[in-house]
């Protein structure tokens, strides 16, 4: 059996195995399942498919073939790049459509996010470059599917927008390649115009100053529960550099 493991991720990572991915499965796993059936029955392929578990209990989705950021800084420039952007922007729609019908039931297990109503989507809550592939056309889709979760539309157009304009802390994003800071009203305006969201720039900062807010808080009280995972991210200082970033909203 061919086995490699996949670079990147506080959790240990996903491994690739003849031709699919396969990674230890949480209790959120039946969850995700779900929402990737769902994806594939609505003919959406920015996303992996699902395939069930191993031998190992592992989680097994198939494989998107393309280039992905993994390990390396600065970032390649595709990643900064206004098509990327649209593209990105046009994912998250298509996505978006395909999951509005879509109702996982209130006892749905989920890592992130909380209790599905009527009104709510399911965001991937992780679409940022690093679990972006691409390929000569540009972008194939989005990996690592764990924190997917219900929340409002909204909240995840502006999770997606943080990642992809960038509006992440200024040391952050510089030590990622960008450092155009001046153009990031401009590219903000353009990913809204590619989504066809009728909000303004200043509309989605004040949506996602509360996300920020949210998942600073969220984090830490996961982190306290015990959840490794969450535990390494502050190590890493994550939840501080979420604080810069929210502080430097009103410079954009």
């Amino acid at each position: 059996m061919d086995e490699r493991r996949l670079e990147g991720g506080f959790d240990g990572g996903a491994t690739v195995v003849d031709g699919t991915v396969r990674r230890v499965a949480g209790p959120w796993a039946p969850s995700v399942r779900k929402v990737l059936a769902h994806l594939l029955d609505r003919g959406f392929d920015g996303a992996p498919r699902p395939l069930g578990a191993d031998e190992l209990g592992r989680d097994v989705v198939s494989y998107l073939p393309g280039e992905t950021v993994g390990s390396c800084r600065p970032w390649p420039a595709w990643t900064h790049s206004d098509k990327a952007l649209a593209q990105v922007a046009g994912w998250l729609r298509r996505f978006h459509e395909a999951v509005l019908d879509f109702d996982p039931g209130i006892e749905a297990v989920w890592r992130e996010g909380g209790i599905w109503r009527p009104g709510l989507v399911i965001g991937h809550n992780d679409a940022a470059p690093y679990n972006a592939v691409w390929d000569d056309d540009g972008l194939v889709g989005f990996v690592d599917w764990d924190m997917c979760g219900p929340l409002a539309r909204e909240s995840d157009l502006a999770w997606v927008a943080f990642s992809w304009v960038p509006l992440h802390a200024r040391d952050v994003v510089e030590a990622e390649g960008f450092i155009h800071f001046s153009d990031r009203r401009r590219r903000l305006e353009l990913f809204l115009r590619e989504y066809g969201s009728n909000r303004t720039a200043d509309g989605l900062l004040e949506v996602l100053r509360r996300r920020l807010r949210e998942n600073i808080d969220a984090m830490r009280v996961t982190a306290r529960s015990g959840d490794v995972t969450y535990q390494r991210m502050l190590e890493h200082g994550v939840d501080r550099r979420l604080v810069l970033a929210l502080e430097g909203l009103d410079e954009v």
